[in-house]
């Protein structure tokens, strides 16, 4: 049974709300202040350990990322992504890869943009792939043509994270 994060931007808090199903669609409104239909945020999950090749930190786009908790929200998308291939809607693929990129700390690289501006709109996933895969053949650093860390603001540009509210409502 999912639990999905919110973002309300009047309290500045993050809210988990508890669903007996899978429910995608909903966006209920903020206990706290009333504010209607809020925001869906992915749960974050994966946050750097070091930068690549530092302190023998492997190199390549998923590098520093903890495993585990990676492993742990692959787990709570598996639902989304049985919806997604049964909704034979490529835009249903790109807001997925979309959330997975933004939980995961990952941005596309060029060739991953291009294939979700593509599939965002409405291009077959199957000749995406197959063209994509011709583009990637031979290329040095092919992961890095789809993924890479997203990059850190400078410090004076950070603003305050939203604040975790530790209850649990139900949506």
């Amino acid at each position: 049974m999912p639990i999905y994060e919110f973002y309300c931007p009047d309290c500045h808090a993050l809210l988990n709300f508890f669903s007996a199903s899978v429910d995608t669609e909903s966006r209920p409104d903020c206990p706290r202040c009333g504010r209607e239909r809020l925001e869906r945020r992915p749960a974050r999950f994966a946050t750097p350990r070091s930068r690549p090749g530092e302190d023998g930190a492997p190199d390549g786009p998923f590098a520093g990322l903890d495993d585990a908790r990676l492993e742990s929200v692959m787990g709570s998308l598996a639902d989304e992504m049985g919806s997604a291939e049964e909704s034979e809607d490529p835009r249903t693929l790109a807001r997925l890869l979309r959330r997975f990129g933004d939980a995961s700390g990952l941005e596309p690289g060029p060739r991953l943009e291009e294939a979700l501006a593509r599939l965002e709109a409405g291009d077959d996933p199957d000749t995406i792939e197959e063209e994509m895969g011709d583009a990637l053949d031979g290329n040095d650093d092919p992961l890095g043509e789809l993924f890479r860390l997203r990059r850190q603001t400078k410090s004076g540009d950070r603003r305050r994270p939203p604040r975790v509210d530790d209850e649990l409502y139900f949506l």
